[in-house]
């Protein structure tokens, strides 16, 4: 496959493309199956007569959500806020900026709402027909849903929570135990868990889970992993910064900390974060989100949102847009970035010949495509030439659907495999997962479920036919999970699956990486960068794309005068233009 997709799939064997900022073909798939067969469900069952005797008692599936973590109080939680309010107490204008956006993903989205809180015009254009960029999710011909990935809102994500509170959606976010959950490849069928107890402060209860859990680490391996992070403890955010030149393997190696380290925790938790192998992770990445989720007493705690991203979470930042007099308008692919004798931007050229003007202009689309759209003037301005370091990295979602056919019984009720919600696999080829059927509500169905796989590393894998992936996947479950996993279908018939490929996602976090990243501000007077590879301290999460739209905005609004009397400037020089010449 060509690496220039965006995302692909097959539906019923048949693709569908469509075309991404002029470059990226789309397509989509769907295909009904029996080539394997499963039960891992991730159902709590609750018997209700709850009486010994009654060994064929009704049985309720119950979907457990955990009441909202009280946030509000955390210094990030309040920064973000305080970044928030910048927008509504800010002057309001005279006369409002129009601000051209290119990209309805989460950054797009959000430089558009904040700049409209601020008492702007934006106008957000988006390429495809669905919002979210790399939230989007489609409806199959089923009716069902399926996404472009996995998301998982994290208690550490101060601007996602803020903007949900904004919007009044904080009902729409099902916050599960505060847990880590491991599968156990040299135990297959079992887990190991990492507990943070609700009663202890941060970081202790952090380190309580840690010290609970002798499954994974032997005491002298946690003591040694212990002493490998004193630095980083010590030393703080310059620390953290330092290691951006090393990966997660040299780092250990730097620091004597074990092998089987990175063999029980770093290589899921690298693929978890950023979709690769820690030795090819910088760092860095890991380091911050051990801060996060170290420092803030509910920092590593879990969200999923109730149904699918672009109705649940994009939809109401549009209504929030188009009710402050913003506009959203789908179907709008950016081809081209005219400019200026001057080099500053003259419009955005579409592809269906429209042409886009306003008093400044953001795109707001994933670096890769970004690229192919920088200007040949621009091409070797130092804060444009270095991005070509940042690269996307492949990612594929699979989705698999399936009945349940045979339970396992207990004495007093009957229940179905794990109760579990969300595994960190360590495997060599899958990274999270998640039995959505029970995680969301939008998706609950007690008849059948609907696993969602992230698999990780993908470069290998991104140009190999669905069946390839769907086999792969399988085998690699049936590792994990043999007493639940048959492929005669013995104990679950696959209904369909969905396979979601992104050949270009987040940007790839490797070394010498943080030096490349750009501030939202560009050199050229007027346009500005959002998404979450520009400079923001969350690197590539949904967390770091909605804090680069805040600060795309603030930047736009902080340039007010400056954009307002260019404007003035740039009218007052065309109506000379326009002035006849006496004879």
């Amino acid at each position: 496959m060509d690496t220039g997709c965006l995302s692909s799939m097959n539906i019923t064997g048949v693709s569908q493309a469509r075309s991404f900022a002029g470059q990226f073909p789309t397509r989509r798939c769907f295909a009904s199956s029996h080539l394997a067969s499963f039960a891992v469900k991730s159902l709590v069952l609750r018997n209700k007569g709850r009486s010994s005797h009654r060994r064929h008692s009704a049985l309720q599936i119950v979907c457990k959500d955990f009441p909202r973590p009280p946030l509000e109080s955390t210094i990030n939680y309040l920064e973000a806020g305080q970044l928030s309010s910048f927008f509504r107490n800010s002057k309001r204008p005279s006369k409002p900026l129009q601000v051209v956006i290119a990209g309805a993903g989460l950054a797009g989205l959000s430089t558009a709402k904040y700049l409209a809180d601020a008492g702007h015009k934006p106008i957000l254009l988006e390429a495809r027909d669905v919002l979210g960029g790399k939230i989007a999710a489609w409806k199959d011909e089923d009716g069902d849903w399926y996404e472009t990935g996995l998301h998982i809102f994290f208690g550490a994500y101060p601007n996602i929570q803020n903007l949900f509170g904004e919007l009044g959606i904080e009902d729409r976010l099902q916050w599960k135990e505060h847990s880590m959950i491991f599968a156990m490849p040299n135990k297959p069928g079992e887990f190991s868990r990492f507990d943070f107890p609700e009663t202890l402060p941060a970081p202790v209860n952090g380190i309580w889970a840690i010290l609970k859990n002798n499954e994974m680490l032997t005491w002298p391996e946690k003591v040694k992993f212990a002493i490998g992070l004193l630095p980083a403890m010590l030393g703080g955010q310059p620390y953290v910064e330092a290691q951006d030149g090393l990966t997660v393997s040299e780092w250990m190696k730097k620091q004597g900390v074990p092998d089987r380290v990175n063999d029980e925790v770093f290589i899921a938790m690298s693929k978890a974060l950023n979709f690769i192998n820690p030795d090819e992770l910088s760092m860095q990445c890991i380091l911050i989100a051990l801060n996060r989720f170290l420092q803030e007493k509910h920092g590593s705690k879990m969200a999923f949102l109730d149904g699918n991203p672009p109705e649940r979470l994009c939809m109401p930042i549009v209504d929030h847009i188009r009710s402050r007099g913003g506009e959203v308008r789908l179907n709008s692919r950016l081809k081209k970035i005219e400019l200026n004798p001057d080099g500053t931007v003259k419009h955005f050229a579409l592809t269906d010949g429209t042409q886009i003007t306003g008093d400044a202009y953001v795109c707001a689309a994933p670096v890769d495509i970004f690229k192919l759209l920088v200007p040949q003037a621009w091409s070797e301005i130092s804060y444009f030439k270095k991005l070509e370091k940042l690269v996307g990295v492949p990612v594929i979602n699979v989705h698999i659907c399936r009945y349940i056919s045979r339970p396992y019984s207990c004495s007093s009720c009957f229940f179905l495999s794990t109760k579990i919600f969300h595994v960190l696999f360590r495997s060599s080829l899958l990274s999270v997962y998640a039995d959505m059927s029970v995680t969301c509500k939008e998706y609950y169905d007690p008849n059948r479920s609907m696993l969602e796989l992230v698999f990780a590393p993908a470069e290998e894998w991104i140009g190999r036919s669905d069946a390839e992936i769907i086999d792969a996947t399988m085998e690699e479950l049936a590792k994990l999970f043999p007493d639940e996993i048959a492929a005669d279908q013995s104990k679950a018939k696959i209904l369909k699956y969905h396979v979601v490929k992104t050949p270009r996602s987040v940007y790839k976090t490797v070394p010498n990486c943080e030096p490349c990243r750009p501030l939202q501000r560009s050199p050229i007077e007027g346009f500005y960068l959002a998404g979450d590879y520009t400079k923001q301290k969350y690197l590539a999460s949904m967390e770091g794309a909605v804090l680069s739209g805040k600060l795309c905005a603030q930047s736009i609004v902080q340039d007010y005068s400056r954009l307002s009397l260019r404007t003035q400037k740039s009218l007052q020089s065309e109506e000379v233009e326009e002035v006849p010449v006496a004879s």
